[in-house]
């Protein structure tokens, strides 16, 4: 299964978008009792929600602050897998911050865009060193338009080929 292939496919598709969140919540399946999902996809970015249900909720009826960590980390992740090629690279979360401005208590959505000029710079850097890391700011906004807050997820990024599973 070719997961550019399917994304594509969901880009102009509404149903292509269904089979694309049905697939990833069964391969990521700690993001399904959430309800995180893909709403949009463009040629460079993806833009995901986290809604306003129960089980998001933290004690003040908010959204979790680790939930909309989740979405960010998610729709980056994505981007990357998409504009980089899955088969080809491994990506593993180095670090994760996250700074709140303002109470979530509607769906969160986050938004990431990973231009062809950012692929360039991280590929080159990979012929090169063969390992690098990207560092991704997502800002989430509320269904009203504010900003909730700011993620920075670190990325590894690392040629399959430079990769040691065994010590």
């Amino acid at each position: 299964m070719d997961f550019n292939k399917i994304v594509e496919n969901a880009k102009t598709s509404s149903f292509g978008m269904w089979k694309l969140n049905f697939g990833l919540h069964r391969f990521i399946p700690f993001n399904k009792p959430h309800g995180i999902r893909i709403a949009k996809i463009t040629e460079d970015s993806f833009t995901t929600i986290i809604p306003k249900r129960k089980v998001n909720h933290n004690h003040i009826k908010g959204i979790h602050a680790c939930g909309m960590a989740t979405c960010a980390e998610f729709c980056t992740g994505l981007v990357l897998l998409y504009k980089l090629g899955m088969k080809n690279y491994r990506l593993i979360m180095e670090s994760l911050e996250i700074k709140f401005h303002y109470q979530a208590k509607t769906d969160i959505t986050a938004y990431y865009e990973f231009t062809d000029e950012m692929v360039k710079e991280i590929k080159a850097t990979l012929e090169k060193d063969g390992v690098t890391y990207k560092k991704c700011e997502v800002k989430l906004h509320d269904t009203e338009g504010n900003l909730v807050a700011t993620c920075y997820t670190n990325w590894q990024i690392k040629d399959w080929k430079k990769v040691k599973t065994k010590v």
